[in-house]
């Protein structure tokens, strides 16, 4: 059992020696050292992130980032703080947490927005214009609910026109509930991305 335990000991230790010998490669620019890492850790740091957001599209993005990060700054690691993986899953974990927090912030935003906006008005666009939109952006704002995805638009206007909640767009529209949280989260997020590219 001892010899075992010290033999699984060696292995990890060259294991964690390999992995530093590969970032001091990708810090010259060398991609198969890059590929061998990600070969090595992106599984287990694409499965950490889905136990966290528990949406595999957003865990996707985030271990881009973090494979991304160890691409662009190898020399942010520091071997005398643990080792390449513990740093690498430590940095998904880290990203996957803020993402959460930034999801139950929109929500709330978006919960909030629907509890303030019940007037009714003939152009259900212009409904969420004025929600969401300060004065210098609604014209931007405008195009940007008006390019969405038809289901995307359509929950928002329900939600601002209709004065909806999202359960109560579930119902209407017969989606899931998760499906109306989605669109919703991804239409705001959307529109945000094309104000922000049309104002530059």
């Amino acid at each position: 059992m001892q010899s075992r335990s010290v033999a699984s000991g060696m292995v990890e230790d060259l294991s964690a020696a390999r992995d530093r010998q590969l970032v001091r490669r990708i810090e010259g620019g060398d991609e198969e050292a890059f590929r061998s890492l990600f070969a090595s850790y992106a599984p287990s740091a694409m499965a950490l992130a889905v136990r966290v957001v528990r949406q595999t599209q957003l865990a996707e993005e985030i271990v881009q980032e973090a494979f991304l990060t160890l691409w662009r700054s190898p020399g942010v690691f520091d071997e005398r703080r643990g080792s390449v993986k513990a740093w690498l899953m430590t940095m998904v974990h880290h990203r996957a947490v803020d993402v959460v927090r930034r999801e139950a912030s929109l929500r709330r935003r978006s919960d909030e927005m629907v509890v303030r906006i019940r007037e009714e008005t003939e152009d259900p666009t212009e409904a969420v214009v004025e929600a969401v939109a300060a004065p210098g952006e609604r014209d931007a704002v405008r195009n940007a609910l008006r390019s969405l995805p038809d289901d995307q638009r359509e929950v928002l206007e329900l939600m601002y026109f209709g004065g909806l909640s999202q359960s109560q767009v579930a119902e209407k529209t017969g989606a899931p509930l998760g499906t109306v949280k989605s669109r919703a989260l991804l239409g705001m997020r959307r529109m945000r991305s094309m104000v922000v590219e049309m104002e530059r």
